[in-house]
């Protein structure tokens, strides 16, 4: 089989080149290239285009987070795993949404380091212990605040948050409760301020998330 390609991008000549050295050691992965900055990245990604990029995300000229956005929108087919000192959320987070498909930190072991380029080349993700403890902790934290505006609505708003969600508009919903059109409007105010959702497509969200409705 032909060998994983891994672009490797550092600002570090030393660690691009133990990197080099780590990697070309795996079987059936190989080094296709180096980048010092995330404007090259983006360079040699389209001139090589290897199965993944491993790319730290602080680099001068352009930094990795922005660079990883880049490789992406241009070649979806392109995979970049993040290898950053950062397992913040201000790091991992952002990184995900530019289109990174794994997150290490520096500290981890050769063989994680290994797991996560074949994962990367199939297009599974891959999250060292460290990045997937934090993620998780934020999605429990989030949800459990979601929660306490859930608990917080009346019975009425409940129903209006249903109906919203199932597409009714605001006559559709004083028809429903047998209240004024006026009324269910004021309902629909309240229930936006309450969960902190402005429009009706975050309220629909909301409410698949809360299992009110099907997706």
């Amino acid at each position: 089989m032909k060998p994983i390609q891994v672009l490797v991008v550092d600002d570090h000549d030393l660690v691009r080149a133990g990197l080099r050295l780590l990697i070309d050691a795996f079987e059936g992965v190989e080094v296709a290239g180096e980048a010092s900055n995330g404007r090259e990245a983006i360079s040699r990604a389209r001139e090589l285009r290897p199965q993944v990029v491993l790319m730290d995300l602080m680099m001068p000229e352009l930094n990795g987070l922005d660079a990883a956005a880049r490789i992406v929108a241009a070649d979806a087919a392109v995979r970049v795993v993040i290898l950053s000192m950062s397992a913040s959320e201000e790091a991992v987070l952002p990184a995900l949404r530019a289109g990174a498909i794994g997150y290490l930190l520096k500290n981890v072991r050769p063989l994680e380091l290994e797991l996560a380029i074949r994962a990367a080349a199939k297009g599974e993700t891959y999250l060292c212990a460290a990045v997937s403890r934090h993620v998780v902790d934020l999605c429990v934290q989030r949800t459990q605040a979601s929660d306490v505006f859930y608990d917080r609505l009346t019975g009425r708003q409940r129903e209006v948050l249903q109906l919203v969600a199932e597409g009714r508009n605001s006559k559709e919903i004083a028809g429903r409760l047998g209240i004024s059109v006026r009324t269910a409007e004021a309902f629909r105010s309240q229930l936006m301020e309450a969960l902190d959702i402005h429009d009706v497509a975050g309220l629909v969200r909301y409410a698949i998330r809360k299992g009110m409705i099907a997706p």
